[in-house]
């Protein structure tokens, strides 16, 4: 069995530590209240078997609780306080920094809670550890001297999670949509130097992965940018590529004739196309930004954004597809092995265009599901569902707007000028129609449901009453948040505020008023509804008795954050937090606070948002129609995912759901595997095993279990992670069952 230690490495439970500090403490008491070198040894085993049945790495302040619990439970209360006692004493020595532990630990890549916390960062390499290593220094600022001290204990106690505290200290935002459009079409400045329109759709594209190194490096959350804004110059390079056949031709003295000249064009501009897109998956995959990863980008596949522009969208269909068949295909690993990549992220929209056989894109829609089965991309928004929904100022149900989540799946609030704010960021195409391109939010803080319901006991007035205390922490946290951002010039980011990916606002201008008005949005995250509905009413919320109480539980955070917005005139949103690292910390806090309790904390993890337990039987069809009504509750950002076996030979049965998703629920993934043994070369499902009380990968069939020479691909919170994930993400993937 292993444990974490305090500075977060990993080491061998070793049961005689805990025999001698007993025995320290039971050696000073009086010899008629000690314990027995037998009663010790017991009391050992009692506290090891403890440990095991939690089924994870239990850090070192855990197994001490335990110790002092199980020597109260035999009565000899006097060596229990001589071992608080002792803990205490021992505390004082380590009253220097802690920080300083963690970050050695961190160099000497032994810290396996920072090692696991994020799915898409390498710890060993330097551009990650020096992330982490000014990650923590920036967390311990922010935990001592700039947030409340209410708000630091519930985030340590995991009551709430404060997100990305180790980028608090700066003046940073989450996540956004940014304007490709306007930085592509009217010019931006990269490192000071000036980036004009591009000529041709390649040079378009390299452009494009330039501004998203520059963006990703200027903020801490996902960004999403549209092929439609790439798609116009397609026919600059079409018009650019017939000059110059033209021109080939008259040197030659040939005249092939319209019809051959066109097919000479478009044979070119094909070619182009795949130069430009393979410029972009690549470049993607490969830059590594200053937080040590590849850009946390989203691309968006939408063809009704070319409007009835019939030229743009029949070339935005082309990139769609290159961009399809490209992902389709992976990328090589170091082995030269065709594998799945994590970014970017592709949404393709399922629309009237392209959603049954006989309309004019549906092979698109046919490719996007063969890539689906093989690379668990792309995930689906349903244009139908969508524009009942998202409504701006003067919109009806079923006219509203289609836009791209920012990320994952953090969604902006429609737009509530109705025109765009009347322009206050200054983007130079600015068309006085509602506005998505350039907007953003300012934060996340989630509050954790199952914590709530258990402080209750059970008691649905309880509940509620410290639900709204609790509520009233998240929105004191969320204000830290939106306050930190106040005053932060422009200058700052110049590549966000000044150039265009959200704004053009004049040097030294504060960004202040794009934090109010709805313009950006920040969000009210929440977790364990399932537990919270288990524990309060003793079923899952899939059954129709508990149902009403979920979605209650989900329309009191929507009340809630619309009196915030009344208050303050900033747009708050329930979000459907995705839980990566957080969801092992919840389930940890969880039973060091309230124990084991069957069906509600026996798991080292806990559901994300408002999901149906991964363990839960239920087919795919069932699922999406239940978990529709839970996320439209969430306007904030959610998705909804079914579990699936390898489809590649039943792509059907993949349409069939992608047709389901249109009808019924707004934005919805299908999760399959993408596993390959750099060992052996087995191509399939790399398996989860338990060694020493802890969960490991390992090959079925060479049963490698190096995780260095694994590629294994899993989504689990909206985006594919590839970097393998903490023991409480390990368990929930290891639970899942299938929907399909």
């Amino acid at each position: 069995m292993k444990i974490i230690k305090r500075n977060g490495s990993e080491a061998v439970f070793d049961i005689t530590k805990i025999i001698a500090a007993v025995t320290k403490a039971n050696n000073v008491v009086p010899e008629s209240q000690r314990l027995t070198n037998h009663q010790i040894i017991e009391l050992a085993d009692k506290v090891q078997a403890s440990c095991l049945s939690r089924g994870h790495a239990m850090n070192v302040e855990e197994i001490q609780d335990i110790v002092e619990d199980a020597i109260m439970a035999t009565g000899a209360y006097e060596v229990a306080r001589k071992y608080i006692t002792y803990r205490y004493v021992q505390s004082l020595k380590r009253t220097h920094n802690t920080t300083d532990d963690r970050i050695l630990s961190l160099i000497e890549c032994n810290n396996e809670e920072v090692k696991q916390e994020n799915s898409n960062k390498n710890p060993t390499v330097n551009s990650v550890q020096r992330d982490y290593m000014a990650g923590e220094v920036s967390k311990d600022l922010t935990m001592r001297m700039l947030l409340p001290p209410e708000v630091v204990k519930a985030h340590e106690e995991g009551i709430i999670h404060f997100h990305d505290a180790d980028y608090y200290a700066q003046h940073m935002h989450n996540c956004d949509l940014v304007n490709l459009d306007d930085m592509l079409q009217n010019g931006t400045v990269i490192s000071g130097t000036l980036i004009e329109k591009p000529h041709s759709f390649s040079t378009a594209c390299n452009i494009a992965t330039q501004i998203i190194a520059q963006v990703a490096s200027s903020q801490y959350g996902g960004q999403s940018i549209s092929l439609t804004h790439l798609a116009p110059f397609v026919d600059v390079s079409r018009k650019k590529i017939r000059r110059d056949v033209e021109a080939e031709m008259k040197e030659l003295g040939i005249n092939p004739g319209e019809e051959k000249i066109s097919e000479i064009v478009e044979a070119r501009l094909r070619e182009e196309i795949k130069r430009g897109v393979q410029t972009i998956q690549y470049q993607v995959v490969t830059l590594m930004t200053t937080n040590g990863q590849a850009p946390f980008i989203t691309v968006f596949m939408y063809l009704n954004e070319a409007g009835d522009n019939q030229r743009l969208k029949s070339d935005l269909a082309i990139v769609i597809e290159e961009m399809l068949r490209q992902r389709y295909q992976g990328v090589k690993n170091e082995a030269g092995v065709w594998i799945t990549p994590a970014f970017p992220k592709l949404i393709y929209v399922l629309e009237e265009d392209n959603i049954r056989e006989g309309t004019p894109y549906f092979y698109l829609t046919k490719l996007a599901a063969k890539c689906t089965a093989k690379r668990m991309v792309p995930d689906y928004i349903s244009e139908k569902k969508m524009k009942e929904y998202k409504l701006s100022k003067g919109e009806t149900e079923g006219n509203g707007d289609v836009y791209t989540c920012m990320g994952c799946r953090s969604f902006l609030t429609p737009d509530r000028s109705g025109n765009g704010w009347d322009n206050i960021a200054n983007a130079q195409n600015y068309d006085g129609k509602p506005k998505y391109y350039g907007r953003f939010n300012q934060g996340v803080v989630t509050i954790n449901l199952v914590d709530v319901a258990l402080s209750s006991g059970g008691d649905f007035d309880k509940f509620w009453k410290i639900f709204d205390e609790r509520l009233e922490l998240c929105h004191k946290a969320l204000m830290c948040r939106h306050n930190r951002l106040k005053g932060t010039l422009s200058d700052a980011a110049p590549i966000l505020w000044q150039y265009g990916a959200l704004a053009r606002l004049k040097k030294g201008e504060p960004i202040d008023k794009l934090l109010y008005g709805g313009y950006s949005t920040i969000s009210l995250g929440y977790a364990g509804l399932y537990e919270c509905c288990k524990y309060m009413t003793g079923k899952s919320h899939t059954d129709p008795a508990a149902k009403p109480f979920a979605l209650h539980v989900m329309q009191h955070m929507n009340d809630a954050c619309q009196t915030w917005k009344k208050q303050h005139d900033i747009d708050f949103s329930l979000y459907g937090t995705p839980l990566e690292s957080t969801t092992y910390k919840f389930a940890k806090c969880l039973q060091k606070r309230f124990g084991i309790i069957p069906g509600i904390t026996d798991r080292n993890y806990i559901t994300n948002s408002y999901h149906v337990h991964v363990a839960e039987q239920i087919d795919a069809f069932t699922k999406l129609k239940f978990e529709s009504d839970f996320q439209k509750l969430s306007p904030g950002g959610a998705i909804s995912y079914v579990e699936v076996p390898n489809m590649q030979d039943n792509l059907e049965a993949v349409i069939k759901v992608m047709q389901f998703i249109y009808d019924n629920i707004m934005y919805a993934e299908l999760n399959t595997k993408s596993d390959y043994c750099q060992v052996c070369g087995y191509d399939g499902e790399i398996s989860i095993v338990e060694e020493d009380g802890k969960l490991v990968w390992e090959c079925p069939k060479c049963h490698n279990r190096d995780q260095n020479k694994l590629n294994v691909a899993r989504r689990t919170c909206g985006y594919i992670g590839t970097q393998f994930w903490n023991q409480g993400r390990t368990a929930e993937i290891k639970d899942r069952v299938l929907h399909l």
